[in-house]
């Protein structure tokens, strides 16, 4: 019996290892793919990590709407102007000309695609990434159907029309089942009402009617993210046809952890806003359960995955959908104090430039003593201080700084008292399937995380690509840090030595106390033999 169940674990291994496998660079070899989101976070990952590391790439079409007056191929220049694609505009300069903007608009019917280029994605496209989606957690019900349910729609009837499409990823959040706290790589029904359902709702009502029924609608799920996010599977599921799909979910998704630029982050999106913050000294609580796991990923082992997935898919022809929970809560967990933690950690040792007060501060689970925390260390400090500025003839801006902080905190508490079993056995069968070679370029093992080495990297990176600051600054601003600090203590001490005077002044029994502790540490003095 235990020799069979190895020769069945020893033919599992063998199937998920193709003989004569292409390589994954090699998959991409003459491929037109087609992007849509390319101009957010992971957009701009994946579109590098194909330059760099696919350099048999055909093309590479991005869906990009004009905006503020710019039109779509003046917003692909800004973007590859990016200090992310220097190392591509360095070594193969010529292969940015691969990359051609698609004017078009994901909130729109047809995408707001011409219909010539419509024709032209349509027979030249071979693999589709689809990672357009509003990650806003508040943002309204509508807006969020429109762009993550209808957008993946209209999406899919542009593919089902594509002739020689072998691949179609689609990023979800391994959050978007976050009503159950064991998340298997599975399509979970909704609760209540479908996508078809919820579209036609959106259609049907006016925006200020949607607002009134968006909590009854999202039911369980804390945000319209999550819930639109578990809608667009629901009809992937229903209606991809033959369509060759893969939907990779990442957790919180964070800055580079590899090359080309380590700790790479452009956005303030997640934790990094929050972390932002506190690094300037202007943000010091936050309600989380400091004991929960923290499930962070790096941006590039997602868009790694990504590109894995789409290519395994393409060479097996399969039409099941291939799902991956891409995570690192089971495999590499870390707590959120120790990422804060972590975190206060670098940003002492590397301080951004102009802080306001010292970084530090605390989380708790507790409801009431963060309202404590938040009343004494955010809102008490910022009117005191915008009352100063007001009455020397300043604007005060610190309290409307606090109250979006405020509300940024609120959007993640969610995530950061509760915690989930994300299960990742597909995304652990894909890595086998790997060459050693693909292992390395591709990598999306997230064993191979050192959290002290990556959360320093992230620190960097909200210093150098969010800040603008670059590492000449470091000096100065660590002259500030070590002012800052002396001056935190002093007024710690002053703080604790003034409460104990008027503590002291109205009870008898500490004034004896005092006077003993004080007499006591004057006999161990004259005890000391310099004294």
């Amino acid at each position: 019996m235990v020799a069979n169940t190895q020769n069945m674990a020893s033919l599992e291994v063998q199937n998920a290892i193709p003989t004569l496998q292409v390589s994954v660079s090699e998959f991409y070899n003459g491929k037109t793919v087609f992007i849509t989101g390319g101009t957010g976070f992971m957009g701009k990952v994946l579109l590098e990590k194909l330059l760099r590391s696919c350099p048999g790439i055909a093309k590479i079409y991005l869906l990009i709407r004009p905006k503020k007056g710019q039109q779509a191929r003046e917003r692909l220049q800004q973007l590859l102007s990016s200090p992310l694609f220097d190392t591509v505009r360095r070594e193969k300069p010529s292969d940015l000309q691969k990359v051609l903007a698609i004017e078009g608009d994901i909130t729109q019917p047809e995408l707001a695609i011409s219909s010539s280029d419509r024709t032209m994605l349509s027979r030249s496209v071979n693999v589709v990434f689809h990672s357009a989606a509003t990650v806003k957690f508040d943002e309204k019900l509508t807006l969020s159907v429109t762009i993550n349910v209808l957008g993946t729609q209209r999406l899919v009837e542009l593919c089902k029309r594509m002739t020689n499409l072998q691949a179609l990823v689609h990023v979800s959040t391994a959050y978007c089942n976050c009503d159950r706290r064991v998340v298997k790589e599975k399509i979970y029904p909704p609760a209540s009402i479908g996508p078809d359902q919820i579209a036609s709702l959106v259609n049907i009502l006016d925006e200020q009617m949607v607002d009134s029924l968006t909590l009854q609608l999202v039911g369980n799920r804390p945000n319209t993210y999550t819930f639109t996010k578990a809608l667009a599977e629901c009809w992937l599921q229903e209606n991809k046809g033959d369509l060759p799909l893969v939907i990779v979910r990442p957790s919180i998704v964070l800055s580079c952890i590899h090359g080309p630029l380590k700790g790479w982050v452009d956005n303030w999106n997640g934790p990094t806003g929050i972390i932002a913050a506190a690094g300037k000294g202007l943000f010091r609580t936050m309600l989380c359960d400091p004991d929960k796991i923290a499930d962070i990923v790096p941006v590039d082992m997602v868009i790694n995955l990504m590109l894995v997935s789409a290519w395994k898919i393409g060479t097996n022809k399969s039409r099941d959908i291939q799902l991956y929970n891409c995570v690192t809560g089971q495999r590499k967990p870390i707590t959120w104090s120790n990422f804060i933690g972590l975190s206060f950690k670098y940003m002492r040792k590397h301080p951004f430039s102009d802080i306001q007060w010292y970084p530090d501060g605390t989380v708790t689970a507790s409801i009431f003593r963060n309202t404590m925390n938040k009343f004494f260390l955010h809102w008490l400090p910022a009117y005191v201080l915008d009352a100063f500025v007001w009455m020397f003839g300043g604007k005060p801006i610190l309290t409307k700084i606090q109250d979006k902080l405020g509300k940024a905190a609120k959007c993640l508490e969610y995530f950061t008292t509760n915690e989930w079993q994300f299960e990742d056995d597909n995304v652990r069968t894909l890595s086998i399937t790997l060459s050693d070679v693909d292992r390395k370029e591709f990598c999306f093992d997230v064993t191979q995380i050192n959290w002290e080495e990556y959360i320093e990297n992230y620190i960097l990176g909200i210093r150098r690509y969010i800040f603008k600051e670059n590492l000449e600054t470091l000096p100065k601003a660590r002259k500030q840090m070590s002012k800052v600090f002396w001056t935190y203590r002093i007024l710690q001490v002053l703080l604790v030595m003034s409460l104990w005077h008027f503590l002291a002044l109205r009870y008898a029994p500490l004034r004896q106390l005092w006077g003993n502790a004080l007499r006591l540490l004057v006999h161990l003095a004259r005890m000391l033999p310099f004294l």
